[in-house]
């Protein structure tokens, strides 16, 4: 017995941080997709054209890319504890301040603010699950968190639209809030990294490290100390290997599915096919569902196959490159016109892109060991990009009363994923730091 407890069994604290992390993640993706719920009452009241709220839609997107890689060093010089408090605190403020919006001006500046106050929170989840996990279990803890987005949203679709109903709009955005700033104050007090952690006795800290965890860095008050200061070279680093790039042009097509369903989607079953509000809320959750159920079997067997040691070209690739070529069955329902054949295609194509969304499992196993966060950054500053791009694009699309070409768009995404990864991204397994920069070339 030693002051963290047995050295014999391991403690298990390594889970309840996961699953303080997906609470996190499920409170991120209710404030993103909010306006989504919103928007069609929204677009009455201030009478807004499908291009105005494509903008609203993508405003978040703006601001939350470019932050990316701030905020991916901000998750590496000052740990997850404080990155995270102020991040929960400060968007979901701005989210309650959208109930007090007067105009399409006020809606596009909070959904950027948002943005702002997010940018941190996956670089800050992936640094936690490579500080907590090893490399073994390391896919599975993702597919638990990210799950959040698809689980929570699932549950949440019916009930955002419920409070709706009852509570306007403007409730919808107040209450949701509220949610937030509490929980991000729970944060604080709840978290510690693993040799900081009361509860984690040695023989979990040991299990983490001897399986690849990167427990090795000490804090106090939450900067990382004897962690090497942001250098441009690192930067520069960040964007020189193709297998990077494999990942990142990835991670852009799987944004791209995901943003369909976060802004467009309750908008699309409504406006262009007909289903009244409340039905739409559930039958918006099936999708969501499809999609946690691929994200966790995607997970759980790609750790799987790692333990039957299983090459990581196989073990990590194979759920990641079938769920982008599934997520293109999307195009399929430009050819029904029945409700439940429209729900089975969009819940194949979200299935896909849950089966896929293990990515973030490349960030841990191939980004440099002291560039985890900028390289999550840069991964998600580019997957970011498409909550840019896409919503804005399929508002255009979209505008002349057909959404079929929006849906096309979506699915061709699917295929430019699936093929990055087929054709860039090459053996898995960790970047070593190179001397010197080499121009501009791809290594």
């Amino acid at each position: 017995m030693n002051k963290r407890g047995s050295i014999h069994q391991p403690t298990r604290v390594r889970f309840s941080i996961l699953a303080a992390v997906f609470v996190n993640v499920v409170i991120n993706y209710m404030d993103r997709s909010n306006i989504s719920v919103a928007a069609p009452f929204i677009s009455d009241e201030f009478n807004l054209s499908s291009i105005q709220l494509g903008l609203i839609f993508s405003a978040f997107g703006w601001t939350y890319a470019a932050l990316q890689i701030p905020g991916g060093i901000m998750a590496d010089r000052f740990g997850p504890r404080i990155v995270y408090t102020v991040s929960l605190v400060m968007w979901s403020a701005v989210t309650l301040l959208q109930g007090f919006a007067k105009g399409f001006g006020a809606l596009l500046g909070l959904r950027m603010a948002i943005g702002v106050f997010e940018a941190p929170s996956y670089p800050t989840n992936n640094r936690i699950v490579t500080t907590w996990f090893p490399e073994n279990e390391r896919a599975s803890a993702i597919a638990v968190y990210t799950s959040g987005q698809f689980i929570g949203l699932a549950f949440l679709a019916p009930v955002l639209t419920a409070v709706e109903h009852y509570a306007g709009w403007k409730g919808l955005f107040i209450i949701t809030g509220l949610v937030g700033i509490v929980w991000g104050i729970f944060w604080y007090f709840f978290y510690r990294d693993p040799a900081e952690h009361a509860r984690a006795n040695q023989a979990e800290l040991d299990h983490i490290e001897k399986g690849g965890g990167l427990i090795n860095k000490k804090n106090s008050g939450d900067q990382i100390k004897d962690a090497p200061g942001f250098q441009w070279r690192d930067l520069g680093e960040a964007f020189i290997h193709r297998k990077l790039w494999g990942i990142y042009i990835g991670q852009f097509a799987l944004g791209g599915t995901l943003w369909f369903f976060l802004t467009w989607f309750p908008t699309y079953l409504v406006k262009y096919r007909g289903l009244n509000f409340l039905q739409s809320g559930f039958l918006a959750a099936a999708p969501f569902l499809a999609a946690f159920a691929g994200l966790l079997l995607s997970g759980f067997l790609s750790d799987y196959m790692i333990r039957r040691n299983v090459s990581p070209d196989i073990a990590r690739k194979t759920p990641v490159v079938t769920g982008l070529l599934l997520s293109v069955s999307i195009i399929g329902a430009n050819y029904v016109d029945s409700p439940a054949l429209i729900i089975f295609f969009m819940c194949l194509s979200f299935f896909g892109n849950g089966l896929a969304s293990i990515t973030w499992i490349f960030v841990s196993t191939l980004a440099p060991k002291h560039m985890i966060g900028l390289t999550g950054g840069v991964f998600n500053f580019i997957g970011g990009l498409a909550g840019i791009i896409v919503p804005i694009v399929i508002g255009f699309l979209a505008s002349d009363g057909q959404f079929a070409p929006a849906l096309i768009f979506v699915g061709c995404l699917g295929l430019a994923g699936a093929l990055s990864y087929i054709f860039l991204v090459g053996k898995v397994e960790r970047i070593e730091v190179s001397k010197k920069l080499k121009g501009s070339a791809l290594l």
